[in-house]
Formats: C-alpha cells, sequence, structure tokens
C-alpha cells in the first residue's frame, strides 16, 4: 500500500525547497501529484512541473465532471486566485508513494478523500522572523514584487496554521526547518519509517 505524504507550512517555511529535495532522493522513491491554480505563472515556473494553470472556465468544467477533490480561494491583492487538486489519475495509491505540498485545508480534504492511514502530514515550522526574511528576499528578486501580497499571506499564515487548527487536524510531529539539509535527513528518516510499516 502507498501513502501521501503531505508537506505543509507557513509560507517562506522552505516547503518547496525540501519538497524538491525530498523527491531527488532516489532511496525514497516518492512521485508527486501537480496540483491547479487560476494565478499567473510566477518567474521560473513551468505549465504541468509546479503547476497546471488553468482557466476558471476549465475549473468549472472539472467542478461539473466531479474531478476536482478539493479547491482553496484566496482573495489576493491581485484578485481571487483559486489552487486545487484534481482526480486526474496522477495517483495509484496501491503501487506508489507521493510527495505534496498544501496547506492545512488541503490536506484534511485530501485525508478525507483517500483514507487517514494513507495520508500523512509532514508539517515544517520556522521561527517568524526567519520567515519573514526568506519572504522578502524572494520577492526582492522577482521582476515585479508584490509586497502586498507577500504580507497577505504572511497574516494568514496565523489563522490558518493556528495551534488550535493544527491539533484539531491532530498534526502532533513537526519538523523545526533550521538548517535545510538536516531537515531533509529528518523527514527522510521518517518516511522511510514509515514505508517499513
Amino acid at each position: 500500500m502507498g501513502r501521501i505524504y503531505c508537506i505543509m507550512g507557513k509560507s517562506s517555511s522552505g516547503k518547496d525547497t525540501l519538497f524538491q529535495m525530498l523527491l531527488a532522493d532516489e532511496d525514497l522513491s516518492l512521485k508527486t501529484m501537480i496540483p491547479y491554480t487560476t494565478r499567473p505563472m510566477r518567474g521560473g515556473e513551468r505549465e504541468g512541473v509546479e503547476y497546471y494553470f488553468c482557466s476558471e472556465e476549465k475549473l468549472k468544467q472539472l467542478e461539473k465532471d466531479g474531478r476536482v477533490i478539493e479547491l482553496r480561494a484566496y482573495d489576493t491583492v491581485y484578485g481571487i486566485w483559486k489552487y486545487f487538486t484534481v482526480d486526474d489519475h496522477q495517483i495509484d495509491i496501491e503501487r506508489q508513494d507521493y510527495l505534496l505540498i498544501g496547506t492545512l485545508e488541503s490536506y484534511l480534504k485530501i485525508r478525507n478523500y483517500y483514507g487517514i492511514e494513507k495520508v500523512i502530514p509532514i508539517y515544517i515550522e520556522v521561527e517568524d522572523g526567519l520567515r519573514l526574511q526568506r519572504a522578502l528576499e524572494r520577492e526582492r528578486n522577482e521582476i515585479v514584487p508584490g509586497y502586498a501580497e507577500m504580507c497577505r499571506r504572511f497574516l494568514a499564515d496565523e489563522k490558518d496554521f493556528s495551534e488550535e487548527r493544527l491539533k484539531k487536524a491532530g498534526i502532533r510531529k513537526r519538523f523545526e526547518n533550521r538548517e535545510v539539509e538536516k531537515t531533509k535527513e529528518e523527514i527522510g528518516q521518517f518516511i522511510r519509517q514509515m514505508q517499513q510499516t
């Protein structure tokens, strides 16, 4: 039986970096499920790699066809952006382990869809000041920095990943990301242990 390992955490906690490092670890043999979004593509992103970028019309059709597993809508400074997971035959849960990045909300919906024993949370933590510094450095590298959106995400994280919500979702194990290599090894060891059960 395969499992879906769902990486989550506040913005700029290093989720994307850890995700790429874990996927590259051949010993873990992890595949990923590419999520969908209606937001514009950022610099360096590629269609079908980080996301499938789609229109509102395509999303409506996927919903009509009953293929949307979970959907989140964010009222950003640029308008409403939607992120969602689609049952598009990317997952063969009986034969393969998968690694995804998501929010607490998406984790819960994916867990409800595939089953609590098949969806494993991996929660990443970073001290708030360091997260804010990382977010600012990342935005400075964008062609058109979105500082207002960066601030909105930072503040929204306090509610989205509140201790109360984490406890209610059953998130107990956490990985503190001070040194990315060390954190990657800790998560890799955790996944290997799970793969042996």
